[in-house]
């Protein structure tokens, strides 16, 4: 078992009041961490799955008097994947207000729609997290700092999916199971999408630019789907955690770029799955755009994990001067450049350094990035 760090967050917010959110992609770990935190909880608990029909009649209807009947004595009600159970948020917050001293765990594989049900029902009533797939930090506790550097490789190639990285030798037919069963189910379920040939095109599309700016319109002329459809799949693929966005930074210069964006992919096996490509780093074409690709990945989980609040850009001019990450904190930036060959020098660029001068600069090797992910 690869103890997860949400599991010490969660149990510090036990029976505080609120409900406890928890959300991610399918196959994260949710409902392992579940199943380690109740093994915690000496109370009566309460199990229901979404995934049920008949779960999913029960809640969907709520009444006080009918949800009193159904906690009974039970002192914790868990919800697994509650994205499936219409007016779930509704239920949950007249338990809260109602029936004292129920605590509420509640998980979701679906930011799009579990976020959208809850968010005005509970407001001020609830405590959201979100678990990634495993992370660097939570690897490395487990296996040891040295192991979790000598799998390096395997990491930027299969990702970090629990069940990827405990089927050692079986991590290809894993991925193909994770994408095509779970990820893609999610999302042709989220917005009712029928297209599911010009979903996986996007995809692949999007899997093929990671590292480059991607320009809807482009994609639109490519796939023959017009723009405003590439917005909303792309927007519902981030919801259902499997990509996401960086806005350029934008501030002092008028060179910069201001509408561009990039996509990457949340884990790094799924991008590779999308394309079918799981060869070697030695003989890839893209190693680079993986290791920036993993790289931001795993420093959002770090910073979402150790509660830094930041805000995330990379920086390009016309004139194709880049920095490829930016970290805002605290009002100040932190730019770092992604390298994969560590011999390779790297020069601030002299506008980026004049338009910001308080910014820390660095440059993120395999001969130092395990202090940025440790940092």
């Amino acid at each position: 078992m690869i103890t997860r760090i949400l599991e010490t967050t969660i149990k510090k917010r036990l029976f505080s009041g609120k409900a406890i959110i928890i959300l991610g992609p399918r196959q994260s770990g949710k409902t392992t961490v579940i199943k380690a935190i109740r093994k915690k909880i000496k109370r009566k608990i309460l199990s229901f799955t979404g995934d049920d029909p008949a779960t999913r009649q029960l809640l969907d209807t709520p009444s006080l008097v009918k949800l009193k009947q159904i906690i009974g004595k039970n002192k914790v009600l868990i919800i697994d994947e509650a994205q499936r159970i219409e007016n779930i948020g509704l239920s949950l917050k007249l338990i809260i207000d109602n029936i004292e001293g129920v605590q509420i765990i509640v998980t979701g594989s679906s930011a799009f729609e579990l976020t959208n049900y809850l968010n005005e029902p509970l407001t001020g009533r609830k405590w959201e997290y979100r678990l990634y797939p495993l992370s660097f930090q939570e690897l490395a506790a487990h296996n040891g700092v040295f192991d979790e550097f000598q799998n390096l490789e395997n990491r930027l190639i299969f990702g970090s999916y629990p069940e990827v990285v405990t089927s050692i030798g079986e991590e290809i037919a894993v991925l193909k199971q994770i994408t095509d069963s779970y990820l893609f189910k999610d999302v042709l379920i989220l917005d009712n999408i029928k297209k599911s040939n010009k979903l996986e095109k996007l995809l692949q599309a999007l899997a093929l630019q990671i590292g480059q700016q991607v320009s809807y319109n482009e994609l639109s002329n490519l796939l023959d789907i017009n723009r405003a459809t590439i917005e909303r799949y792309i927007d519902i693929l981030e919801k259902a955690f499997v990509i996401f966005r960086l806005s350029p930074l934008s501030r002092n210069m008028r060179n910069e770029l201001k509408r561009s964006r990039k996509i990457f992919f949340a884990d790094t096996g799924v991008r590779n799955a999308v394309i079918n490509n799981f060869g070697i780093l030695s003989l890839r074409q893209d190693t680079g755009a993986l290791w920036e690709n993993y790289l931001i990945s795993e420093r959002i989980k770090r910073n979402a994990y150790a509660n830094v609040y930041a805000n995330y850009y990379f920086w390009r001019t016309h004139s194709q001067q880049e920095i490829d990450f930016i970290e805002e904190r605290n009002g100040k930036l932190y730019a770092f450049e992604f390298k994969w060959n560590g011999k390779r020098k790297v020069k601030v660029p002299n506008s980026f350094i004049k338009a910001y001068p308080d910014a820390e600069f660095k440059v993120i090797t395999p001969d130092n990035y395990i202090d940025f992910l440790n940092d």
